[in-house]
C-alpha cells in the first residue's frame, strides 16, 4: 500500500491535463509504471490511486455481499462509477476525463493533497473551505476517528 505525503499546487491545462509534481512522482512505487486510477471523491474532489491501491479498495468492496441490501449494491455502483485508468505521458502529465473535471468543478488552479494511499485533487477555494474548522470541531472529529479506529 502506498503512503503519500504533501500538498502540491498545480494547474490544469486547457485540455484537462495535469502535470504531476516531481516531488509527488518520486513517492510513487516503482510498480506504478505509467498508470493511475482517477475517480470521484466522497466530497467535491477527485481521487488518484495507484492501480494496486485501487484494486485493494475494490477488493474491500467485494468483501460485502451484494445480497445484503439494495443500498450496498447502490453504494458499490456509485463508488466505482466514473473510475478511469489514466496514463502518465512522457511529460509526466495525466489527462483527466471531462466528466470528472465537471463533477469536481475543476478548472485551472488545483491542489493535490496526499491522504494516505490516495491523492485528492481539489479546487483551491473548495479545499480551503473544507479545512475551515475550529478547535472544538477538530476535537470532535478526532474523537470520532479514534472511536472508529478502536472498533475496527
Amino acid at each position: 500500500m502506498s503512503a503519500f505525503i504533501g500538498e502540491f499546487n498545480c494547474k490544469l491545462d486547457e485540455k484537462g491535463r495535469l502535470s504531476i509534481p516531481s516531488k509527488l512522482r518520486a513517492q510513487f512505487p516503482e510498480a506504478v509504471g505509467n498508470t493511475l486510477v482517477v475517480n470521484r471523491g466522497f466530497e467535491k474532489c477527485l481521487v488518484l490511486y495507484t492501480k494496486e491501491d485501487w484494486l485493494d479498495e475494490t477488493a474491500k468492496l467485494n468483501t460485502v455481499d451484494d445480497f445484503m441490501s439494495p443500498d450496498i449494491r447502490r453504494f458499490k455502483r456509485i463508488f466505482t462509477n466514473g473510475a478511469n485508468l489514466v496514463q502518465i505521458d512522457g511529460a509526466q502529465r495525466i489527462l483527466i476525463p471531462k466528466k470528472l473535471l465537471e463533477y469536481a468543478e475543476l478548472l485551472g488552479e488545483v491542489i493535490l493533497v496526499a491522504n494516505g494511499n490516495k491523492i485528492e485533487m481539489w479546487d483551491q477555494a473548495t479545499y480551503e473551505s473544507e479545512l475551515k474548522v475550529d478547535s472544538a470541531e477538530m476535537s470532535q472529529l478526532a474523537q470520532l476517528f479514534h472511536q472508529q479506529r478502536n472498533q475496527g
